[in-house]
């Protein structure tokens, strides 16, 4: 039946040949990690993109109980983490996640780089690599305040006394994300969910095909 499903499918969408260039496109051999062991540090980015994967499906399961205003925001959190089944689990997994896709994004980084791997012709995609590294750690800064305790408070607190720091424009950026020159209270935290949730999501995924649309196109890169 299922044979059947997609060859009504594949008759209409011609999908047959998309599925084969894309499982049927060869890994070159130095980066199998079976072949050579020094090839794992190659696996680097697919695990980078693994927890990011965990990151938003975890995140789509905690918006479905999280309210974002100052009354109920550190109740709903409660909730979740104490009433909700196996809601400790999946929030510890976006909690850690938010680290540990930090520290496989250095590792990656840092993988790109000793190896030249940035150079001719994948100069864009080390930008466009960078930018996601921004991005991810706007993702971390506006999820710690979600919880609305006081150790996110007080962060928080310092984040937007950093951004004010910054010549000409602090001022500017500093009510653009908190919502009021002086006061961190609702319109920030719910500033800080829409940017959390909607506008940086949005920046990842447009880069995240930038990257591997150019990975596809000029190859994974070699050793130096």
């Amino acid at each position: 039946m299922l044979n059947k499903i997609f060859d009504w499918v594949d008759e209409r969408l011609d999908i047959t040949p998309l599925w084969a260039d894309i499982a049927d496109h060869e890994v070159p051999e130095h980066v199998n990690p079976a072949h050579h062991f020094s090839a794992f540090v190659y696996c680097f980015g697919g695990l980078t993109f693994f927890i990011v994967v965990i990151q938003v499906l975890s995140g789509m399961f905690l918006t479905m109980y999280y309210v974002p205003d100052i009354i109920n925001a550190w109740n709903s959190v409660y909730y979740l983490q104490n009433e909700v089944a196996f809601g400790q689990i999946v929030r510890g997994m976006h909690h850690w996640g938010a680290s540990l896709v930090i520290v496989m994004m250095f590792l990656h980084t840092l993988r790109v780089f000793f190896q030249g791997a940035y150079k001719k012709p994948r100069e864009l995609n080390w930008v466009v690599g960078v930018l996601i590294f921004f991005v991810m750690l706007a993702l971390g800064l506006t999820g710690y305040l979600l919880p609305w305790d006081m150790k996110a408070l007080f962060a928080t607190k310092v984040t937007i006394q950093i951004v004010e720091a910054t010549p000409i424009l602090g001022p500017y950026l500093k009510t653009l994300i908190a919502g009021h020159p002086d006061i961190v209270g609702a319109q920030t935290l719910t500033r800080f969910f829409a940017i959390h949730v909607f506008f940086l999501p949005a920046a990842l995924f447009g880069l995240l095909a930038a990257h591997f649309i150019m990975i596809r196109k000029q190859g994974i890169s070699g050793p130096l």
